[in-house]
Protein backbone atom coordinates (compact mmCIF):
# COMPACT_ATOMS: atom_id res chain seq x y z
CA UNK A 1 0.00 0.00 0.00
CA UNK A 2 1.23 3.52 -0.71
CA UNK A 3 2.68 5.48 2.47
CA UNK A 4 2.17 8.71 0.34
CA UNK A 5 -0.14 10.85 2.19
CA UNK A 6 -1.70 14.93 0.85
CA UNK A 7 -1.12 18.11 2.56
CA UNK A 8 -4.22 19.60 4.27
CA UNK A 9 -6.07 21.78 1.13
CA UNK A 10 -7.93 24.74 0.86
CA UNK A 11 -11.48 23.90 0.24
CA UNK A 12 -11.43 25.99 -3.08
CA UNK A 13 -9.07 23.89 -4.36
CA UNK A 14 -10.71 20.92 -3.04
CA UNK A 15 -13.87 22.25 -4.77
CA UNK A 16 -11.51 21.91 -8.45
CA UNK A 17 -10.18 18.93 -7.65
CA UNK A 18 -13.83 17.00 -7.22
CA UNK A 19 -14.83 18.59 -10.64
CA UNK A 20 -12.45 16.65 -12.32
CA UNK A 21 -12.48 13.53 -10.38
CA UNK A 22 -16.48 13.46 -10.60
CA UNK A 23 -15.15 12.48 -14.33
CA UNK A 24 -14.35 9.57 -13.35
CA UNK A 25 -17.43 6.73 -12.95
CA UNK A 26 -18.11 6.29 -9.56
CA UNK A 27 -19.04 2.34 -8.43
CA UNK A 28 -19.92 0.36 -5.69
CA UNK A 29 7.46 11.44 24.52
CA UNK A 30 8.01 12.67 26.71
CA UNK A 31 7.20 16.26 27.10
CA UNK A 32 10.12 19.06 27.83
CA UNK A 33 9.90 19.35 31.81
CA UNK A 34 8.33 22.27 32.87
CA UNK A 35 10.49 25.44 33.93
CA UNK A 36 9.88 28.20 35.67
CA UNK A 37 8.44 30.87 33.34
CA UNK A 38 6.85 34.56 33.55
CA UNK A 39 2.91 34.49 34.17
CA UNK A 40 0.05 36.26 32.97
CA UNK A 41 -1.17 39.21 34.79
CA UNK A 42 -4.90 39.20 35.88
CA UNK A 43 -5.71 41.04 32.44
CA UNK A 44 -3.52 40.66 29.57
CA UNK A 45 -0.35 42.80 30.03
CA UNK A 46 2.10 44.12 27.36
CA UNK A 47 2.80 42.06 24.78
CA UNK A 48 6.53 40.16 25.16
CA UNK A 49 6.87 40.85 21.38
CA UNK A 50 6.98 37.20 19.97
CA UNK A 51 5.70 34.30 19.65
CA UNK A 52 6.08 30.54 18.45
CA UNK A 53 3.66 28.09 17.51
CA UNK A 54 2.37 24.77 16.36
CA UNK A 55 -0.19 23.84 14.88
CA UNK A 56 -1.68 21.74 11.70
CA UNK A 57 -0.98 22.09 8.33
CA UNK A 58 -3.67 24.26 7.02
CA UNK A 59 -5.49 25.42 10.32
CA UNK A 60 -2.93 28.77 10.75
CA UNK A 61 -2.71 30.40 7.09
CA UNK A 62 0.05 33.18 6.62
CA UNK A 63 -0.40 33.89 3.26
CA UNK A 64 1.61 31.45 1.42
CA UNK A 65 -1.04 30.31 -0.44
CA UNK A 66 -2.93 33.17 -1.40
CA UNK A 67 -3.04 36.50 -0.21
CA UNK A 68 -6.36 36.13 0.97
CA UNK A 69 -6.02 33.94 3.27
CA UNK A 70 -3.56 35.04 6.13
CA UNK A 71 -4.55 35.38 9.89
CA UNK A 72 -0.85 36.12 11.13
CA UNK A 73 -0.21 39.26 9.89
CA UNK A 74 -3.64 41.06 11.07
CA UNK A 75 -2.81 39.33 14.50
CA UNK A 76 0.82 40.96 14.58
CA UNK A 77 -0.63 44.03 13.23
CA UNK A 78 -3.35 44.47 16.11
CA UNK A 79 -0.84 42.99 18.69
CA UNK A 80 2.43 44.09 18.07
CA UNK A 81 3.36 40.20 18.41
CA UNK A 82 5.15 38.68 16.15
CA UNK A 83 5.25 35.19 15.12
CA UNK A 84 8.54 34.51 14.78
CA UNK A 85 7.84 30.71 14.27
CA UNK A 86 5.33 28.95 12.99
CA UNK A 87 5.57 25.08 12.53
CA UNK A 88 2.79 23.08 10.60
CA UNK A 89 2.38 19.45 10.87
CA UNK A 90 0.43 16.85 9.07
CA UNK A 91 -0.18 14.14 11.76
CA UNK A 92 -0.73 14.09 15.54
CA UNK A 93 2.88 11.45 15.60
CA UNK A 94 4.70 14.79 13.79
CA UNK A 95 2.94 17.05 16.24
CA UNK A 96 4.09 15.10 19.60
CA UNK A 97 7.73 14.70 18.06
CA UNK A 98 7.77 18.95 17.69
CA UNK A 99 6.33 19.25 20.43
CA UNK A 100 8.36 17.23 22.68
CA UNK A 101 11.98 18.61 21.18
CA UNK A 102 11.18 22.11 20.71
CA UNK A 103 9.20 24.97 22.98
CA UNK A 104 6.38 26.28 21.64
CA UNK A 105 3.80 29.00 23.57
CA UNK A 106 0.49 28.10 21.78
CA UNK A 107 0.43 24.49 20.33
CA UNK A 108 -3.26 23.96 18.51
CA UNK A 109 -3.36 20.10 19.42
CA UNK A 110 -5.46 17.01 19.01
CA UNK A 111 -7.44 15.49 21.97
CA UNK A 112 -4.64 12.65 22.06
CA UNK A 113 -2.12 14.91 22.32
CA UNK A 114 -3.90 17.40 24.22
CA UNK A 115 -4.03 14.64 27.35
CA UNK A 116 -0.43 13.88 27.46
CA UNK A 117 0.88 17.56 27.32
CA UNK A 118 -1.93 17.95 30.25
CA UNK A 119 -1.06 15.55 32.01
CA UNK A 120 3.18 15.55 31.58
CA UNK A 121 2.38 19.18 32.80
CA UNK A 122 3.81 20.32 29.70
CA UNK A 123 1.07 23.03 29.15
CA UNK A 124 -0.43 25.98 32.03
CA UNK A 125 -4.28 26.03 33.16
CA UNK A 126 -6.13 28.85 31.48
CA UNK A 127 -7.54 31.85 32.91
CA UNK A 128 -10.93 32.16 30.96
CA UNK A 129 -11.85 35.21 31.92
CA UNK A 130 -9.58 36.67 30.08
CA UNK A 131 -10.90 34.72 26.81
CA UNK A 132 -13.30 37.45 24.96
CA UNK A 133 -15.08 34.57 22.71
CA UNK A 134 -14.90 31.23 25.60
CA UNK A 135 -18.58 31.53 26.30
CA UNK A 136 -19.21 31.91 22.66
CA UNK A 137 -18.62 28.21 22.51
CA UNK A 138 -21.16 25.70 22.82
CA UNK A 139 -20.76 24.24 26.72
CA UNK A 140 -20.80 20.68 24.89
CA UNK A 141 -17.83 21.71 23.34
CA UNK A 142 -15.94 23.81 26.38
CA UNK A 143 -16.50 20.68 28.61
CA UNK A 144 -14.83 17.88 27.19
CA UNK A 145 -12.41 15.97 28.49
CA UNK A 146 -9.99 16.50 26.57
CA UNK A 147 -9.37 20.29 27.61
CA UNK A 148 -9.09 19.87 31.23
CA UNK A 149 -7.59 18.20 34.21
CA UNK A 150 -9.03 15.68 36.57
CA UNK A 151 -9.79 18.55 38.58
CA UNK A 152 -11.88 20.17 36.23
CA UNK A 153 -8.92 23.18 35.69
CA UNK A 154 -9.15 24.17 32.01
CA UNK A 155 -6.14 23.77 29.80
CA UNK A 156 -7.50 24.00 26.12
CA UNK A 157 -9.65 26.04 24.10
CA UNK A 158 -11.36 24.54 21.52
CA UNK A 159 -10.65 25.38 17.58
CA UNK A 160 -12.22 23.52 14.90
CA UNK A 161 -13.50 20.20 15.23
CA UNK A 162 -15.28 17.36 12.99
CA UNK A 163 -17.03 14.48 13.25
CA UNK A 164 -16.76 11.04 11.44
CA UNK A 165 -19.44 9.77 9.68
CA UNK A 166 -19.74 6.39 7.76
CA UNK A 167 -20.88 7.34 4.03
CA UNK A 168 -21.47 4.58 0.82
CA UNK A 169 -21.96 4.56 -2.56
CA UNK A 170 -25.15 3.67 -3.85
CA UNK A 171 -25.38 -0.31 -3.33
CA UNK A 172 -22.38 -0.37 -0.93
CA UNK A 173 -22.56 -2.54 2.44
CA UNK A 174 -24.53 -0.29 4.80
CA UNK A 175 -24.81 -0.65 9.01
CA UNK A 176 -22.11 0.16 11.85
CA UNK A 177 -19.41 -1.54 10.11
CA UNK A 178 -19.40 -1.35 7.09
CA UNK A 179 -16.42 0.16 6.14
CA UNK A 180 -14.81 -2.62 7.48
CA UNK A 181 -16.76 -5.34 5.40
CA UNK A 182 -15.04 -4.69 2.13
CA UNK A 183 -11.80 -3.91 0.39
CA UNK A 184 -13.15 -1.19 -1.22
CA UNK A 185 -13.15 1.39 1.72
CA UNK A 186 -11.02 4.85 3.34
CA UNK A 187 -10.27 4.81 7.20
CA UNK A 188 -8.82 8.24 8.46
CA UNK A 189 -5.49 7.77 9.42
CA UNK A 190 -5.27 7.67 13.22
CA UNK A 191 -4.88 5.56 15.98
CA UNK A 192 -8.03 6.89 17.22
CA UNK A 193 -10.08 5.38 14.30
CA UNK A 194 -9.64 2.41 16.75
CA UNK A 195 -12.36 3.92 18.61
CA UNK A 196 -14.63 3.98 15.50
CA UNK A 197 -14.46 0.36 15.29
CA UNK A 198 -14.86 0.02 18.86
CA UNK A 199 -18.26 1.75 18.54
CA UNK A 200 -19.21 -0.28 15.64
CA UNK A 201 -18.77 -3.56 17.90
CA UNK A 202 -21.03 -1.90 20.40
CA UNK A 203 -23.75 -2.48 18.29
CA UNK A 204 -22.96 -5.77 16.85
CA UNK A 205 -21.52 -7.33 19.21
CA UNK A 206 -23.00 -5.98 22.76
CA UNK A 207 -21.53 -8.88 24.77
CA UNK A 208 -17.94 -6.76 24.41
CA UNK A 209 -19.64 -4.37 26.85
CA UNK A 210 -18.22 -1.38 24.91
CA UNK A 211 -19.10 1.84 26.95
CA UNK A 212 -16.75 4.68 25.67
CA UNK A 213 -14.96 3.64 22.11
CA UNK A 214 -12.35 5.84 23.37
CA UNK A 215 -11.64 3.55 26.63
CA UNK A 216 -11.08 -0.27 25.67
CA UNK A 217 -10.00 -3.08 27.54
CA UNK A 218 -7.43 -5.55 26.06
CA UNK A 219 -10.33 -7.82 25.12
CA UNK A 220 -12.16 -4.50 23.51
CA UNK A 221 -8.75 -3.03 22.07
CA UNK A 222 -8.52 -6.64 20.32
CA UNK A 223 -11.75 -7.05 18.88
CA UNK A 224 -11.81 -3.34 17.56
CA UNK A 225 -8.65 -4.29 15.97
CA UNK A 226 -9.14 -7.67 14.33
CA UNK A 227 -12.85 -5.83 13.02
CA UNK A 228 -10.39 -3.00 11.38
CA UNK A 229 -8.07 -6.17 9.86
CA UNK A 230 -11.02 -8.43 8.56
CA UNK A 231 -10.80 -7.02 5.24
CA UNK A 232 -7.85 -5.08 5.38
CA UNK A 233 -5.49 -4.90 1.68
CA UNK A 234 -3.79 -2.77 -0.49
CA UNK A 235 -7.28 -1.41 -1.94
CA UNK A 236 -7.97 0.30 1.14
CA UNK A 237 -7.30 3.87 1.86
CA UNK A 238 -5.81 5.25 4.82
CA UNK A 239 -6.11 8.86 4.52
CA UNK A 240 -5.15 11.90 6.24
CA UNK A 241 -6.74 14.56 3.97
CA UNK A 242 -10.02 15.60 2.35
CA UNK A 243 -8.38 15.44 -0.76
CA UNK A 244 -8.19 11.67 -0.81
CA UNK A 245 -11.56 11.14 0.41
CA UNK A 246 -12.54 13.15 -2.52
CA UNK A 247 -10.47 11.35 -5.25
CA UNK A 248 -11.29 7.62 -3.29
CA UNK A 249 -15.29 8.01 -4.14
CA UNK A 250 -14.64 9.85 -7.36
CA UNK A 251 -12.78 7.03 -8.96
CA UNK A 252 -14.25 3.70 -7.37
CA UNK A 253 -11.39 3.32 -5.62
CA UNK A 254 -13.63 3.08 -1.93
CA UNK A 255 -17.26 2.55 -1.66
CA UNK A 256 -17.47 2.97 1.80
CA UNK A 257 -15.28 5.97 3.56
CA UNK A 258 -14.73 6.77 6.69
CA UNK A 259 -15.55 10.65 6.34
CA UNK A 260 -16.54 14.35 7.24
CA UNK A 261 -19.95 15.84 6.77
CA UNK A 262 -18.43 18.23 4.47
CA UNK A 263 -17.66 15.32 2.56
CA UNK A 264 -21.24 14.46 2.09
CA UNK A 265 -22.06 18.40 1.26
CA UNK A 266 -19.36 18.06 -1.35
CA UNK A 267 -20.89 15.62 -3.89
CA UNK A 268 -24.33 16.36 -2.90
CA UNK A 269 -23.50 20.05 -4.40
CA UNK A 270 -21.78 18.33 -7.47
CA UNK A 271 -24.35 15.85 -8.38
CA UNK A 272 -22.91 12.81 -7.18
CA UNK A 273 -24.71 10.16 -4.73
CA UNK A 274 -23.26 9.34 -1.47
CA UNK A 275 -25.38 8.92 1.35
CA UNK A 276 -24.43 7.70 4.91
CA UNK A 277 -24.19 4.04 5.71
CA UNK A 278 -25.55 4.39 9.03
CA UNK A 279 -27.64 6.39 11.91
CA UNK A 280 -26.89 6.95 15.33
CA UNK A 281 -24.11 8.41 17.48
CA UNK A 282 -20.65 8.67 15.66
CA UNK A 283 -17.13 9.72 16.96
CA UNK A 284 -15.96 13.07 16.33
CA UNK A 285 -12.60 15.14 18.14
CA UNK A 286 -11.77 18.91 18.67
CA UNK A 287 -8.35 20.20 18.19
CA UNK A 288 -7.95 22.58 21.13
CA UNK A 289 -5.69 25.51 21.66
CA UNK A 290 -3.06 25.32 24.49
CA UNK A 291 -0.36 27.37 26.27
CA UNK A 292 3.05 25.85 26.73
CA UNK A 293 4.45 26.01 30.15
CA UNK A 294 7.59 27.14 29.16
CA UNK A 295 5.99 29.67 27.03
CA UNK A 296 8.17 32.67 27.46
CA UNK A 297 5.61 35.43 25.69
CA UNK A 298 2.18 34.61 27.74
CA UNK A 299 0.52 37.57 27.43
CA UNK A 300 1.02 37.20 23.30
CA UNK A 301 0.24 33.57 23.86
CA UNK A 302 -3.47 35.05 25.52
CA UNK A 303 -3.88 37.48 22.61
CA UNK A 304 -3.35 34.64 20.23
CA UNK A 305 -5.86 32.84 21.94
CA UNK A 306 -8.25 35.50 21.62
CA UNK A 307 -7.20 36.21 18.01
CA UNK A 308 -8.13 32.34 16.97
CA UNK A 309 -11.14 32.42 18.81
CA UNK A 310 -12.93 35.32 17.23
CA UNK A 311 -16.22 34.64 14.81
CA UNK A 312 -13.45 35.62 12.18
CA UNK A 313 -10.79 33.94 12.30
CA UNK A 314 -12.66 31.02 13.29
CA UNK A 315 -15.09 31.95 10.32
CA UNK A 316 -12.40 31.86 7.86
CA UNK A 317 -10.75 28.78 9.05
CA UNK A 318 -13.50 26.92 8.94
CA UNK A 319 -14.14 27.88 5.19
CA UNK A 320 -10.28 26.86 4.99
CA UNK A 321 -10.36 23.45 6.73
CA UNK A 322 -13.54 21.84 5.87
CA UNK A 323 -13.93 21.78 9.70
CA UNK A 324 -16.89 23.54 11.91
CA UNK A 325 -15.54 26.19 13.96
CA UNK A 326 -16.12 26.24 17.97
CA UNK A 327 -17.26 29.61 18.40
CA UNK A 328 -21.01 29.92 16.95
CA UNK A 329 -21.08 33.08 16.58
CA UNK A 330 -18.68 32.55 13.21
CA UNK A 331 -21.33 30.50 11.16
CA UNK A 332 -22.28 32.73 9.39
CA UNK A 333 -20.95 34.22 5.93
CA UNK A 334 -18.47 31.77 4.26
CA UNK A 335 -18.89 28.97 7.21
CA UNK A 336 -22.75 29.61 7.02
CA UNK A 337 -23.05 26.16 5.14
CA UNK A 338 -20.24 24.07 7.16
CA UNK A 339 -22.27 24.91 10.28
CA UNK A 340 -25.21 23.80 8.60
CA UNK A 341 -24.13 20.44 7.79
CA UNK A 342 -22.40 19.89 11.39
CA UNK A 343 -25.08 20.82 13.43
CA UNK A 344 -22.63 23.19 14.95
CA UNK A 345 -25.68 24.94 16.41
CA UNK A 346 -27.82 22.32 17.59
CA UNK A 347 -27.11 21.21 20.92
CA UNK A 348 -28.87 17.85 20.57
CA UNK A 349 -27.00 17.12 17.59
CA UNK A 350 -23.52 17.69 19.34
CA UNK A 351 -24.90 15.61 22.59
CA UNK A 352 -24.69 12.46 20.10
CA UNK A 353 -20.90 12.92 19.31
CA UNK A 354 -18.64 10.80 20.74
CA UNK A 355 -16.06 13.26 21.25
CA UNK A 356 -12.21 11.78 21.30
CA UNK A 357 -9.87 11.35 24.46
CA UNK A 358 -6.68 10.33 25.38
CA UNK A 359 -7.06 6.59 26.06
CA UNK A 360 -5.33 5.56 29.39
CA UNK A 361 -4.70 2.43 31.64
CA UNK A 362 -7.43 4.16 34.14
CA UNK A 363 -10.33 4.13 31.91
CA UNK A 364 -10.56 8.43 31.39
CA UNK A 365 -10.70 8.30 35.63
CA UNK A 366 -14.40 6.01 35.08
CA UNK A 367 -11.91 3.51 36.92
CA UNK A 368 -11.10 -0.15 35.97
CA UNK A 369 -8.58 -1.44 33.44
CA UNK A 370 -8.05 -0.10 30.02
CA UNK A 371 -5.50 0.29 27.21
CA UNK A 372 -2.88 2.89 27.52
CA UNK A 373 -3.08 5.31 23.93
CA UNK A 374 0.82 4.17 23.11
CA UNK A 375 -0.48 0.89 22.75
CA UNK A 376 -3.32 1.94 20.38
CA UNK A 377 -0.38 3.47 18.30
CA UNK A 378 1.58 -0.16 18.37
CA UNK A 379 -1.71 -1.78 16.82
CA UNK A 380 -2.14 1.28 14.20
CA UNK A 381 1.35 1.25 12.85
CA UNK A 382 0.74 -2.24 12.64
CA UNK A 383 -2.27 -2.46 10.58
CA UNK A 384 -1.72 1.40 8.06
CA UNK A 385 2.11 0.23 7.51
Amino acid sequence: MSGDRFRRTRLGALACALTLALCAPATAATALAPTPTPKPSASIGKGEGTLQVLTYQGHVEYGGATASADWVAPFEKLTGCRVTRLDRVRSGEEMAEKARSTSYDVISASPDLAGKLIAEGAVRPLDTTLLRAYKDIPRRLRELPSTRDAGGKVYGVPYLWGVNQVMRVPGAPGGPDAVYRTERSAVRDTPLSIADAALALRKTRPELGIKDPFQLTPAQLDAATALLAEHDGSRRVYWTSTLEVIQAFATGEAHVAQALPYHLDLFERAGRTIEPAVKGPVTGWADAWLVGTGSTSPNCAYRWLNWVGSANTQRSAAAWTGLAPANVKACDGDARRLCDVYHARDDRELKRVLFATRPTKGCGGLGGECTEYTEWEKRWKNLAK
